[in-house]
């Protein structure tokens, strides 16, 4: 089901799925850059059935929020701030978090500025260091007042060329998903939120980020998943994994969509996430007598 809010004059766009009433906690994903919300439609199923609530958050001036992003910083650590009031006005406290590509850098921050929010963690191929933007996305950065000028016709070519650079390791999957990714792009504001989304990338706000988390990690639960083939090198993902004290899952031959490529594995890995999560010692609140 797709949801809107009005949030700090902000509209913000999600889908969500399962029950809401549910005792175990939300699973919030993230999607990256030139994505939406649709990249998790093959996971989400496998984790609704095991009764779970998933939101997938749009990030703001991404996906069919484009138009919401125009004028706006959009940069990973103001999608923190976002992020953080969408949460307040859903009156989530805590989740699962699961991150893709920019999502997962937005995640690394929201981390390092709001721990506390965060019962654990899924990174999926995952902007960090100095490992992004791709030469796709940095020609894109450079030349943004360029993308800004043209028409939808003339993006397309250009837009599915660094799809494929990027890659799927599914060809099936990576057919499917040039026609969804391209939708929101193809629209007369369309190339003006690409080069919006562009103008923003910037492996200073992930090296910033790096930074500010602790070099002995943090009491929750992290995983990592990566591609081998993926253009984000897996020596980055080594580096994080060791950065955060978390496993390592590198999926053999695979690249960089793997929510679209190996869903399953996805999948399971947020489900091992949850089960680390439930096995953690509950913080006991004061006693009856205790102030």
């Amino acid at each position: 089901m797709i949801r809107t809010a009005l949030i700090n004059g902000v509209l913000m766009r999600w889908e969500e799925h399962g029950e809401r009433e549910t005792s175990q906690l939300p699973v919030i994903m993230v999607h990256g850059i030139p994505t939406n919300p649709r990249i998790w439609r093959y996971v989400i199923p496998r984790l609704t059935r095991s009764g779970l609530h998933c939101l997938a958050w749009e990030l703001v001036g991404f996906g069919w929020s484009i138009n919401a992003g125009l004028g706006r910083d959009i940069s990973i650590p103001k999608q923190v701030e976002y992020l953080r009031a969408w949460l307040d006005d859903q009156g989530i406290d805590q989740a699962v978090f699961v991150g893709h590509d920019v999502g997962g850098g937005v995640m690394q921050g929201l981390l390092a500025a709001y721990p506390e929010r965060v019962a654990g963690l899924l990174l999926v191929d995952t902007v960090a260091f100095d490992n992004w933007p791709v030469v796709a996305m940095e020609m894109a950065r450079q030349f943004h007042f360029v993308f800004d000028k043209l028409p939808p016709t003339l993006l397309k070519p250009i837009f599915h060329v660094g799809l494929r650079n990027l890659g799927h390791d599914n060809a099936q999957r990576g057919r499917e998903a040039a026609t969804l990714l391209w939708e929101p792009y193809n629209s007369s504001t369309g190339p003006s939120g690409f080069a919006n989304q562009a103008r923003h990338v910037s492996s200073r706000d992930t090296q910033a980020i790096a930074d500010h988390l602790p070099p002995d990690g943090y009491d929750i639960p992290v995983r990592i998943v990566w591609g081998e083939k993926d253009s984000l090198s897996i020596e980055s993902a080594e580096r994080l994994a060791t950065l955060l004290g978390a496993p390592l899952h590198c999926i053999p031959g695979g690249r960089h969509f793997n929510p679209e490529d190996h869903p399953v594995i996805v999948a399971d890995e947020i489900l091992n996430l949850l089960g680390s999560v439930a096995q953690l010692p509950t913080p006991s609140g004061p006693g009856p007598n205790e102030p």
